[in-house]
């Protein structure tokens, strides 16, 4: 996925970039960078982030940055933010983004005599080629206009030009961004945590494809938003920090009523419940507050030394990162049945070590309840699981077992009460080696969030589908 910050004020913006950009640390795994505008030039900053965190790398320079506004971001992807040179002038543009046509935009670039000079490990760079259709116009909105016309995928922009930011949400708004304000300066974020410890509070969320122009005296709305939406559900159930808002709605209060649910349709007697840190946990106290029965750590995290497992490239390296830093205690497990929470399963792997784990330290019974359904559809959209084909994930593997193929009666396989369904759902859980399984109910999770089904992107569960 990634994050992005923006800002500009009436006084140096440095502090407030540099905080603000970390903010959105959890969203993103490779690069980080800081571009500023000094009112003379522009003076930018990237790192990798695959060993250590943004403030560790970006400290020791930030003396060398100086200026009234600044774009960061977190990349899962690739180095940003890029600085152009165009007829528009220069400027420094970051994105969030996944272009699942990248390749045939390329060839239509290559046609026309113009090259590429930023390239990443997935080819060519998804912001140059942004810049690139923004550049085939005569303003920064009709660019990005023509972005939003040629790209399939997603994409939400910062634009630092002179005289301002530019603003735009990805056409669909399936990664959000939002517009932050306080005395004498203004925000931009993917994140909304990024605002309170720095004084801005929430001004505007924006719509999708909506385009904003920004300076420290105000801002303007240079394109209204589409009426169609349909923003990641993931955010709310796993890639949102708690003290976030999207559209309006507390990530950790809706994680209460998605635990709250799953506690409502479930019929297995626990003694307690319990969450696989960090985002498991909020799922589960909402069930042990549905159920009226105690929320204990099984599991507790060690993070002094031990990066986000998610963090590492290598896939191997991330299940030794998530086995290490989860440190079981017996004496809350010995001889109780517990309600394992978790966000989703993807794989399952992790999981399965979690449930091995607590078994032998002698839990009696362990009932693993994710707070989503089961991921049938590889995200086509945003960066989750973008490593892992549909074979990567449990249900797809489940249902391989049972056809034969993998690709067969998926609308059935998604389909709760189906004999199908269950029958995929008893083979995830005997390879997790769990008491018993049950997944959220897509209709469930859609009411936790609080929006209605059609502004939400599903895609991974039931294959419905947005371009």
């Amino acid at each position: 996925m990634g994050g992005l910050f923006g800002t500009i004020s009436k006084d140096d913006c440095v502090s407030n970039l540099y905080y603000g950009t970390d903010y959105n640390s959890h969203l993103g795994t490779r690069r980080g960078g800081m571009a500023v505008y000094d009112g003379k030039s522009f003076i930018r900053s990237i790192h990798s982030l695959e060993n250590t965190y943004f403030r560790t790398k970006f400290e020791p320079e930030l003396a060398q940055f100086h200026g009234n506004s600044g774009i960061g971001v977190i990349s899962d992807t690739e180095p940003q933010p890029l600085l152009i040179h165009s007829h528009l002038g220069e400027y420094a543009i970051a994105t969030v983004s996944k272009i699942i046509n990248l390749r045939e935009l390329t060839e239509r670039a290559l046609k026309k005599h113009l090259h590429f000079s930023e390239t990443s490990k997935m080819g060519v760079s998804s912001t140059e080629l942004v810049a690139m259709l923004i550049n085939e116009c005569g303003s920064f909105e009709e660019g990005i206009e023509n972005v939003y016309h040629h790209i399939k995928g997603s994409c939400t922009i910062l634009i630092l030009a002179s005289d301002g930011i530019f603003a735009a949400r990805d056409k669909l708004g399936r990664t959000p961004l939002i517009l932050g304000k306080k005395e004498s300066a203004f925000a931009l974020s993917s994140e909304t945590t990024s605002f309170a410890n720095l004084g801005f509070s929430v001004e505007k969320f924006l719509g999708p494809g909506e385009i904003l122009f920004i300076t420290a005296e105000g801002w303007e709305q240079r394109r209204k938003p589409n009426e169609t939406m349909q923003i990641c559900s993931f955010l709310w159930v796993y890639y949102g920090y708690p003290s976030s808002y999207y559209e309006g709605i507390n990530v950790e209060e809706c994680r209460y009523r998605c635990g709250a649910a799953l506690a409502r349709k479930d019929y297995a007697v626990v003694d307690f419940t319990c969450g696989v840190p960090d985002s498991g946990a909020a799922h589960a106290i909402g069930y042990s507050n549905e159920k009226k029965i105690p929320y204990k750590r099984a599991y507790v995290k060690y993070t002094p030394t031990w990066p986000r497992s998610f963090m590492p490239q290598n896939q191997e390296t991330r299940d030794l990162v998530a086995k290490m830093k989860l440190i079981p205690i017996r004496d809350i497990i010995k001889g109780k049945r517990m309600a394992l929470c978790d966000d989703s399963i993807v794989r399952g792997t992790q999981l399965k070590d979690n449930v091995k784990i607590l078994f032998e330290h002698e839990a009696k019974e362990v009932h693993v309840r994710p707070a989503c359904p089961t991921l049938i559809f590889p995200c086509e959209f945003l960066n989750f699981s973008t490593s892992r084909s549909s074979l990567d994930l449990a249900g797809r593997k489940a249902i391989k077992e049972l056809e034969g193929k993998e690709d067969a009666h998926l609308d059935e396989y998604a389909t709760p009460g189906t004999s199908r369904y269950q029958a995929m759902i008893d083979k995830i859980g005997e390879k997790l080696g769990c008491t018993s399984l049950k997944y959220q109910e897509l209709n469930d999770l859609v009411e936790s969030i609080g929006l209605p089904k059609e502004k939400l992107c599903t895609h991974c569960w039931d294959g419905s589908s947005y371009f």
